[in-house]
């Protein structure tokens, strides 16, 4: 978010939680990207502020908490002092999380595999209205085949785009029969390592498909430990998510953090990931 509507948020945060009984002295901003993760102290919320544009999308990630939280899923959880909701003030969507301290060390391939197993498992027991990956995919090549919408992207690299998106999901997505409800995103920035042991954290992803494309996310180790994974399927998944990941920095309006780095790097990492699959 840019600064003027960062320091909104902020104070949308700080007021929503302050009026549902929570006490808030101090904010401290720990990502700025199209929605902030904002703790709270002495509290200790982690609030999650989003433009209200994204209120179906703040409602559907606290609704996959709640159902996952019945299950023992490894997910991070709703702060358990305020209902489980999503509350809309001053144009942003908020939802109220427990907020956990890291652990430190880095998570080793084979645990990283295990929590993957766990989560898997714990998605199988809850019934839920999900988006299909190919979804994704779909909004993908509408930013890419939108000149429009991604004008600084050129012929060449909107061709290369345009290709793996289109490919890679036609591959992929042949045979639904062993899609089932993933993450959608559980890369390691959205693998906590906590004292409760490794969580997952930003559940709006959620969508169906094979596991392979939640373990193309993770470090490459970590496919290796997943008993009875493809791996000639987690190259491709992960040729189409370096493509997808591609498809949102060349947006107009996109506002990650370092963006210009991840144009290049992105578009430098679809082609290795092609290269890998076979694709190229």
């Amino acid at each position: 978010m840019e600064p003027r509507e960062l320091r909104r948020a902020v104070e949308a945060g700080r007021a929503t939680a302050s009026e549902l009984g929570l006490r808030v002295d101090d904010v401290v901003v720990i990502h700025n990207s199209d929605r902030v993760a904002l703790r709270l102290v002495p509290c200790d919320v982690l609030a999650r502020v989003a433009p209200s544009g994204h209120l179906a999308d703040s409602e559907f990630e606290v609704e996959v908490a709640h159902r996952l939280a019945d299950v023992d899923a490894p997910v991070a959880e709703l702060d358990p002092r305020v209902a489980p909701r999503v509350h809309v003030r001053d144009a942003f969507a908020i939802s109220l999380w427990t907020y956990y301290e890291a652990a430190g060390s880095e998570i080793a391939p084979a645990d990283y595999a295990d929590v993957f197993m766990r989560h898997h498992a714990a998605l199988r027991r809850i019934d839920l209205d999900a988006p299909h990956f190919t979804d994704r995919v779909a909004a993908a090549l509408r930013e890419v085949d939108d000149r429009e919408r991604s004008p600084e992207l050129t012929d060449s690299d909107r061709e290369l785009l345009s290709g793996a998106l289109r490919g890679q999901s036609a591959a992929i997505g042949i045979d639904e029969a062993g899609d089932q409800l993933l993450h959608g995103e559980p890369h390691p920035g959205n693998l906590l390592n906590t004292r409760r042991g490794p969580l997952f954290v930003d559940l709006a992803t959620c969508c169906r498909g094979p596991v392979e494309f939640d373990l193309a996310h993770a470090p490459d180790e970590v496919g290796k430990h997943y008993a009875g994974a493809d791996h000639d399927l987690i190259h491709r998944c992960r040729a189409l998510n370096w493509a997808m990941f591609s498809a949102w920095r060349w947006r107009r309006d996109d506002q990650m953090p370092g963006r210009d780095h991840w144009r290049a790097e992105g578009l430098n990492k679809v082609r290795a990931a092609l290269d890998c699959c076979g694709s190229g």
